[in-house]
């Protein structure tokens, strides 16, 4: 042994033997407590401006369900000049229009992030995902202008003309059709809620595909199976948590959306008869509405404000129970 370490190992013996069951502190735990506190602070913080924002809507919102009760939700008139408010058209129209983005965007989402994953040459990997990504950095409002000035024209014309005219009188089609054929409505905003929730679904099922160990896709493959089938019996299984995350990110971003929706679904608070018809979301009706409501119209606002954070919440349990595992 040499003079150094019989020299550590000396030391070490001394302090032990001085200080029998004496812990000695690591360098740095004094800050390790404010550290913990710090976190613990951050974390009360957020759930109690949780339920601040939760109590606010709730006292907001209160005078217009003492005076409507259960028939706020169910009722169909929203009449402003008559003080009669029922949220059920907004409501309905929510849940369409996200369902239809989520059907149009998750089949080409998951084929974009499979693509990029298992498909797509190295050279292009890189361009494409970085235009992914740039789609879902362009502000909702540009998607709104855009979808008002450019697609609704061209969708009226090439899309709704042509499908009302050959829809056979009397049949579901022609109700299913039914509306105005101006390019705006429900079908209108699905398809631009569609495109704006993509490139989050793309990105996410990309970074998620992408941690999956490549010695599991290789064993796949050298037992003969073919591309599809690990994409869809080995990746994408290792990754379904993930993955139903990424699907309730892009349903809840579609709940959400105000802007895009205003500018392109009509703002008509009627019940809608056909895809081509137009409706008003929980969102769309706040950002119409707020800026001049006052008196119970404000607290019907509210109250759609207090709706719509429900029914998020309820997405967000609908994906926790989606991602309970039995076998643990």
């Amino acid at each position: 042994m040499s003079d150094t370490a019989r020299t550590v190992a000396g030391r070490a013996f001394t302090v032990a033997d001085t200080h029998p069951g004496r812990r000695i502190s690591p360098r740095g735990s004094a800050f390790d407590y404010a550290f913990q506190a710090l976190c613990f602070a951050a974390a009360t913080a957020l759930l109690a401006s949780l339920g601040g924002v939760l109590i606010s809507l709730a006292i907001g919102g209160w005078p217009v369900l003492s005076k409507f009760g259960f028939g706020f939700l169910t009722g169909k008139t929203w009449d402003p000049v008559r003080d009669i408010y029922g949220a059920a058209g907004p409501i309905v129209d929510t849940i369409i229009t996200s369902l239809l983005a989520l059907m149009l965007s998750l089949p080409i989402a998951g084929g974009v992030a499979f693509f990029l994953t298992e498909l797509c040459p190295s050279f292009l990997r890189r361009p494409i995902g970085t235009a992914v990504e740039l789609l879902a950095g362009i502000p909702s409002i540009v998607y709104g202008m855009w979808g008002l000035f450019v697609f609704a024209p061209v969708f009226a014309a090439k899309i709704e003309i042509p499908l009302m005219g050959m829809a056979p009188p009397g049949s579901i089609w022609e109700t299913l059709l039914s509306g105005i054929p101006n390019g705006s409505g429900i079908l209108s905003a699905s398809i631009i809620l569609a495109i704006m929730i993509l490139p989050f679904m793309a990105a996410t099922l990309r970074e998620l595909l992408n941690t999956v160990p490549p010695q599991v896709r290789e064993s796949a493959y050298g037992l003969g199976a073919t591309t599809a089938e690990v994409v869809m019996k080995v990746t994408l299984p290792y990754v379904r948590r993930g993955a139903v995350g990424a699907v309730m990110l892009g349903l809840g971003r579609a709940l959400g959306e105000t802007m895009a929706v205003t500018f392109i679904i009509g703002n008509s608070h009627d019940f809608p008869k056909g895809l081509f018809d137009s409706g008003a979301t929980i969102a769309s009706t706040i950002a119409n509405e707020f800026n001049e409501a006052s008196g119970l119209q404000a607290s019907a606002l509210i109250a759609l404000g207090l709706v719509l954070f429900v029914l998020t919440f309820l997405v967000l349990a609908l994906a926790r129970l989606l991602l309970r595992n039995p076998e643990g």
